[in-house]
């Protein structure tokens, strides 16, 4: 009766009942009590020791299983032991770039919001494409121009160097030395202010004035061409030709071959127009011109195609050709002439006349051959007859007054390559006298034009 008024059943009479104070009935219910309590505490101490992970008993009023005795362990083996996890390697500091302010603010991993990191990302791709521009813009604008004019500097002063310093001076030490003074230079203006003409000037000068010295000729001369605008001769004395190098700068004197003359005399007939007007004397230098143009026909594989060329030059084709000796023709070798002269005297009232007559008739060819065959004294008829020729187109030059068709044997002294022109040319060439070096009749007559300056 008791134990239904306590609320516990049959099966659960070995439980027991907490919801009392305490209070006793009778000695029963206390032994009772007792029992109950030490059974309560064995089986807290049960729970706490081995049943953590069961739940609540259940409801049947089984008693619960005794604890299982503790079965000795196996031993672990090396599968079975623990392993220990490395120990996190800290990840290397990435460095910052020109966007590392930015990008270690609360944008990048800084738990910023998506819209600062947006912001903050759209900055860097503007600053990045900023950045390419601005090079671009730079390389493109200042750089790539600045590296081109600085390559046309120098590729303008190392051609000049490689057009003066060339042939026998190819290997002057003085190339290298302005080679490399244009290779240092930091800016195009520095590269073009290298001198050039003056190095290559005196370098020209001191290999010309030693051609000079080892080319000349037993008589004192050498033979200068020029290959610029066409190839000239000129022979000259050797002061001559040293006061030409002296006066000429690296762009003349690299043009300048000189060499030991290599001439022949060749005898031209030509008239008086063509002589000079005659007035040209033994030793005198005459430049030759080609009266003519040179005009060739090309003609192509149709027969109806035809180029003409006509080519004409205004330099000389031989010039500084010396004059060796000129004859003048047998119609100016006889003279007939008539000199009458008459004079009056008055002595107090007495009148005396004083006249007196020469006459001249000679015919000057025999006279020379009077002379050649020892029949008169040859050294009176060479005093007499000294340059007739010469003297008589003087005469006629003075007078205004002269045979104009006549004939003259011009013997001229070229190099050895022009003969064949003189000869194939010789009805249309020119004789003409330069003025530089004209002769003593010119140089007074131009004197008392212009006066002695």
């Amino acid at each position: 009766m008791l134990d239904k008024i306590l609320g516990k059943k049959d099966k659960d009479k070995d439980v027991p009942d907490l919801r009392k104070d305490g209070k006793k009935s009778d000695s029963d219910i206390g032994g009772r009590l007792k029992g109950m309590v030490s059974k309560a505490t064995e089986k807290s101490k049960e729970k706490v020791n081995g049943d953590k992970d069961e739940g609540k008993r259940p409801s049947g009023g089984k008693a619960p299983r005794p604890m299982p005795k503790p079965r000795p362990k196996p031993r672990p083996t090396s599968k079975d032991k623990p392993t220990l996890k490395p120990p996190l390697r800290k990840q290397p500091q990435k460095k910052r770039g020109p966007l590392g302010s930015i990008t270690g603010g609360a944008g990048f991993g800084g738990g910023g919001s998506d819209d600062d990191q947006r912001t903050l990302v759209g900055a860097a791709v503007f600053g990045i494409i900023l950045i390419v521009l601005v090079g671009a813009g730079y390389y493109f604008l200042v750089y790539a121009p600045y590296q081109e004019s600085m390559t046309t500097a120098k590729e303008t002063k190392i051609s000049e160097v490689n057009t003066y310093f060339t042939g026998p001076l190819a290997t002057d030490p003085r190339k290298t030395s302005i080679l490399a003074e244009i290779d240092g230079g930091t800016t195009p203006e520095m590269v073009l202010a290298v001198d050039v003409t003056g190095p290559a000037t005196s370098a020209w000068r001191e290999y010309q004035l030693q051609q000079i010295s080892s080319e000349k000729d037993p008589y004192g001369r050498v033979m200068i061409t020029y290959d610029a605008g066409g190839q000239k001769n000129l022979i000259m004395k050797t002061s001559a030709a040293k006061k030409i190098v002296n006066e000429a700068d690296a762009a003349v004197l690299v043009n300048l071959e000189i060499e030991t003359p290599d001439t022949v005399a060749v005898p031209i007939i030509i008239s008086r127009l063509q002589a000079a007007g005659g007035l040209v004397n033994v030793g005198d230098s005459v430049d030759v011109y080609l009266t003519t143009t040179n005009t060739s026909t090309k003609t192509t594989t149709n027969a109806s195609n035809q180029t003409t060329t006509t080519e004409s030059t205004s330099t000389p084709k031989i010039s500084g050709a010396t004059v060796l000796a000129i004859l003048r023709a047998k119609d100016s070798g006889t003279v007939d002439a008539n000199l009458q002269q008459s004079q009056e005297i008055a002595v107090n009232t007495l009148t005396m006349t004083n006249s007196r007559s020469q006459s001249a008739s000679t015919n000057v060819e025999e006279l020379l051959k009077a002379a050649a065959s020892n029949t008169w004294d040859e050294s009176q008829v060479t005093t007499l007859l000294d340059s007739y020729g010469w003297k008589l187109s003087d005469f006629e030059r003075a007078s205004n007054l002269g045979e104009l068709d006549v004939q003259y044997m011009v013997v001229l002294e070229v190099p050895r390559e022009n003969a064949l022109f003189l000869m194939q040319n010789s009805q249309n060439l020119q004789l003409t006298v330069p003025t530089q070096n004209a002769p003593t009749w010119m140089v007074k007559e131009l004197q008392s034009i212009y006066g002695s300056g």
